[in-house]
């Protein structure tokens, strides 16, 4: 049975590689510049295990509860990611298992991150996260005005790196609107690169099973991937 999971997991990887190759040739791209993020959501230990074993060091987890249940005794040389919101009673329990935090969306979260990792004299990477869709069941500064003034309070805070931004296309099968979403977060990034070149962001975390073709055409280096490789949710 480890066999097999591993087996389809494996191939489950390999697909997807090649669709980031042929996606990334397509925008004109080098695939060497993406990677590949395995998301474990509500899938058990073996099947982070098995991501592990095919080569994929980047993990992401969406609650702090799981992250800390799966990833606590795992692999030192993995990358483990949180990618789901964070709430400040739950810092110092991520910052435990996480090398990075991939959603922070209001400054009173990153003061908290900051405080915890002053502590434990810790540095840890993060993300901002953007709510490209203006749907209200998600999180994320909403407007370019709030993030920019997030941006300049957050940076001033220690032990944080902020490393880029990360979205969520809106639900739908509208390509435009997911293009638009993806296009939003771009066109932020290149703002911030240019109005704050002493941060050095590299990350723009955006694309998921469904959408990251798109989002490697409008310059994702990071897609977050669950579904494609480890099967529907539990």
């Amino acid at each position: 049975m480890e066999n097999i999971l591993f087996k389809n997991i494996q191939d489950n990887i390999n697909s997807v590689l090649e669709e980031i190759i042929s996606a990334a040739k397509i925008a004109g791209r080098d695939p060497s510049e993406i990677k590949l993020m395995a998301v474990t959501k509500t899938k058990p230990l073996e099947y982070a295990e098995a991501a592990y074993k095919a080569g994929i060091k980047l993990l992401g987890e969406n609650r702090v509860q799981e992250m800390e249940e799966k990833y606590s005794s795992f692999h030192s040389d993995a990358e483990i990611h949180l990618i789901g919101h964070l709430q400040r009673n739950k810092v110092k329990k991520a910052i435990a298992v996480a090398c990075s935090i991939d959603s922070i969306d209001k400054y009173e979260t990153a003061e908290e991150l900051s405080k915890c990792c002053k502590a434990l004299g810790k540095d840890i990477s993060i993300l901002l996260e953007y709510n490209t869709s203006g749907e209200q069941s998600k999180n994320g500064f909403s407007s370019e005005k709030e993030l920019f003034e997030s941006i300049d309070k957050i940076r001033n805070l220690e032990n944080l790196n902020i490393k880029g931004l990360m979205t969520i296309a809106p639900f739908t099968d509208d390509e435009k609107a997911i293009r638009g979403s993806f296009r939003m977060l771009a066109n932020l990034f290149r703002k911030i690169e240019a109005s704050h070149p002493d941060l050095k962001i590299d990350t723009l975390s955006m694309g998921m099973s469904s959408d990251f073709k798109i989002a490697i055409e409008e310059g994702s280096n990071i897609i977050r991937i669950g579904t494609r490789l480890f099967g529907s949710r539990n």
